[in-house]
């Protein structure tokens, strides 16, 4: 029988007893116990991070979003606040801007007044002789262009303080405009960021986003900018009202001081008028008294020269008795009652034509005087007469001054020309006396 006999290799490795081989197996054991171990205390550490992460990173956005509702608020707030502050600078500037053109189109209506006054005083001055006085219409006219004067000084003043509150007005618009809009800008980007999550597909990782922007500024510091912006627009507002208020009580003081003192010149015209007419009816009145009276004198100088002639020829009559009867001769040429009767005759007669051209004379004289009075009275009556219409053309002319936006209203029907007229007209015939 035969025998197979198994030849065994080994590998040339070192080979392990079996007490070593026992204790890897029971390393091996200890190690993946210690490695599980070790494994759930991650994975129950990571647990414990993952939830509390979680939850932080949760309230961490929270608190952003509060925060940014709440700066979106706060902005809305100012946002508002300086809109309203806004509206009410745009309605000041607004009113502000039709007080000052109401006020330039009453200064620019003075041009009318000055220019009237000026044709007055141009046409008064005009009047001739003895009527070119400085009378109390001529002092209210010259009083009344001071007044116009003085009121057009006060409105340009008064319309070059609104134009500077209105400039500075214009600059804290812009302010307050370019606040709002920073605002409402700020707001909806605030908005935006709100309505971003961490699903939005516009999110990425960005370069350093902790880093302070480039001119920012600190709560703080926006905080008082703001509040300084609203004071200041508030500031501004405080003295705009008091601006439109004396514009308002510059033009109507200046229209009634222009109002009553043209009512006072146009009274004393009148009463001027009124003057002139009782003065040329008084001279028409002593003309037709000269005129009776130098009628009269040229009667009584006839009638002395009628005397004087006849005078004359007593005289003659008288000298030529005596002289026929000094040709008598011999004794009868004396000296008897008729020759002194003569003689007293002839001195008499004499005596009575020197008494008559003595008069004659001083008629003369008179009648001369009364004829240069009457000239003088024919000159001052064409003087007051050109007098008296110059200022019923001025009253005329002085009407333009009732006309258009700030003049004076007319409540009569009738003209004021023919007013004028009626209460000035004295008399309609001269009175005889």
């Amino acid at each position: 029988m035969a025998h197979h006999t198994v030849i065994t290799l080994e590998k040339p490795l070192q080979h392990l007893a079996l007490s070593d081989w026992n204790a890897r197996v029971n390393q091996l054991r200890n190690v993946a116990d210690a490695r599980r171990s070790d494994a759930f205390t991650i994975r129950h550490s990571s647990r414990t991070l993952r939830n509390e992460t979680r939850i932080e990173g949760d309230w961490t956005n929270y608190e952003t979003n509060e925060a940014l509702a709440d700066r979106i608020a706060e902005l809305a707030r100012w946002r508002e606040t300086i809109a309203r502050t806004f509206e009410r600078i745009v309605r000041e500037m607004k009113m502000l801007e039709e007080e000052k053109a109401s006020t330039e189109r009453e200064l620019d209506a003075m041009q009318t007044p000055i220019s009237v006054i000026a044709e007055c005083l141009t046409m008064r001055d005009c009047r001739l002789g003895s009527e070119l006085t400085y009378d109390e219409a001529d002092t209210e006219i010259k009083n009344e262009l001071t007044i116009v004067e003085n009121n057009q000084r006060l409105l340009a003043d008064q319309c070059q303080k609104a134009w500077e509150k209105l400039s500075r007005l214009e600059e804290v618009k812009f302010k307050l405009g370019l606040e709002v809009g920073n605002k409402t800008e700020a707001e909806e980007l605030d908005v935006a960021q709100l309505d971003l999550n961490k699903f939005a597909a516009n999110i990425t990782y960005k370069p350093d986003p902790t880093r302070n922007p480039k001119n920012c500024c600190t709560y703080q510091g926006w905080l008082e900018h703001t509040k300084n912006v609203k004071q200041m627009a508030e500031n501004e507002l405080a003295d705009t009202y008091a601006i439109r208020e004396a514009l308002f009580v510059c033009r109507e003081k200046a229209r009634n001081m222009l109002i009553t003192q043209q009512e006072r010149a146009e009274h004393s015209i009148r009463k001027r008028i009124f003057e002139t007419q009782r003065a040329r009816n008084e001279l028409q009145w002593q003309q037709m008294k000269m005129k009776e009276e130098m009628e009269k004198a040229v009667c009584e100088i006839k009638t002395l020269e009628q005397a004087l002639r006849d005078k004359t020829d007593g005289l003659k009559l008288a000298e030529t008795r005596l002289e026929n009867r000094a040709q008598r001769s011999g004794m009868e040429l004396c000296l008897d009652e008729a020759h002194e009767q003569l003689c007293l005759e002839v001195q008499k007669l004499q005596a009575i034509r020197r008494r008559l051209m003595e008069k004659i004379d001083e008629s003369k004289a008179n009648y001369n005087l009364l004829e240069e009075h009457a000239q003088k009275i024919d000159i001052d009556l064409e003087n007051k007469q050109h007098s008296l219409m110059t200022d019923i053309r001025a009253l005329d002319l002085r009407q333009r001054l009732k006309g258009g936006e700030f003049g004076q209203k007319q409540t009569s029907p009738t003209t004021q020309t023919d007013r004028n007229i009626v209460l000035t007209q004295m008399e309609q015939e001269i009175p005889k006396n």
